[in-house]
């Protein structure tokens, strides 16, 4: 015989008297599931022990959805949640809800939801650009030390987005996400100092941030400095040191370098007697 409760029993007129809704409690696992597969790297409420990612990978975005909308059904969720919820939405391309998520945790302070947010309307994919509220949230975020929002505060100086170019700004906005580690912020110094932007042109200063991020594994860089090698920038040409540099890069998803590495690894082409391409000859190593 199956049993039922008295709450299912009750009138309906005295069941929330007599069984009040229990507030929800976000279970451990979902709480710990959402952190490990959403949570950034550069956030400060993440906690101490979850490293964090840059991107969520494809095969984890449902995983995440799933654990970061359970957690944040908790009346008491952490506004890092929220944020991780909008980090979930946006890698599963649902940019109004990605917003939604993301305002909420920028409204209880979180400085990661504010750039998140910031950048979502600054882009305005899937939902109505706003320069200005966009660029609002993003200095509100860099001033709150949020290093993402000080590298997007930099190229907002830098692109006048929202207002005048001021190339000052953009390396001073750099600079300071340099000091938290960026390996994007050091790229994007290095670009400015290679071409002079805000300063003068310094190739071996560019390099230096160039090997700086490269050695954080950062693939924009790396395709730089085998640009450098190959035709001997801040340094003597240097072939194998190029290639080597252009294959880090292309394992990394860089696309010139992956262009680049074919052009000196394949320098010959062959044609047929009409002089179409028909292949090109190329050498290991």
């Amino acid at each position: 015989m199956l049993r039922t409760t008295y709450c299912v029993l009750a009138a309906l007129a005295l069941a929330t008297l007599l069984c009040p809704r229990m507030p929800v409690i976000a279970a451990p696992a979902d709480i710990a599931t959402c952190d490990r597969l959403a949570a950034h790297p550069t956030d400060p409420d993440r906690p101490a022990d979850v490293k964090g990612n840059l991107e969520i990978a494809d095969a984890d975005i449902a995983a995440a959805l799933k654990a970061c909308t359970a957690a944040a059904t908790s009346a008491d969720a952490p506004r890092r949640i929220w944020m991780e919820l909008g980090r979930a939405y946006e890698f599963a391309r649902q940019p109004a809800q990605a917003a939604g998520a993301y305002r909420k945790a920028a409204d209880a302070g979180s400085s990661s939801a504010m750039a998140g947010l910031g950048a979502l309307l600054l882009n305005g994919n899937g939902i109505k650009k706003n320069i200005a509220e966009g660029r609002a949230l993003t200095e509100k975020a860099a001033n709150a030390g949020d290093v993402e929002g000080m590298i997007n505060l930099g190229s907002l100086y830098g692109g006048a987005v929202g207002g005048k170019t001021d190339f000052a700004m953009a390396r001073k906005w750099y600079a300071r996400a340099i000091e938290a580690n960026s390996s994007e912020a050091m790229y994007q110094l290095g670009l400015m100092t290679q071409d002079g932007d805000g300063g003068p042109k310094d190739d071996v200063a560019a390099r230096a941030l160039f090997e700086k991020a490269a050695a954080l594994d950062h693939a924009d860089a790396l395709e730089r400095l085998g640009a450098y090698a190959e035709a001997g920038r801040a340094g003597e040409k240097d072939a194998k040191a190029a290639i080597d540099y252009y294959k880090r890069a292309a394992a990394l998803g860089n696309e010139d370098a992956g262009k680049a590495l074919e052009r000196l690894r394949c320098p010959f082409g062959i044609r047929d007697r009409d002089g179409k391409s028909v292949g090109r000859i190329c050498f290991d190593g």
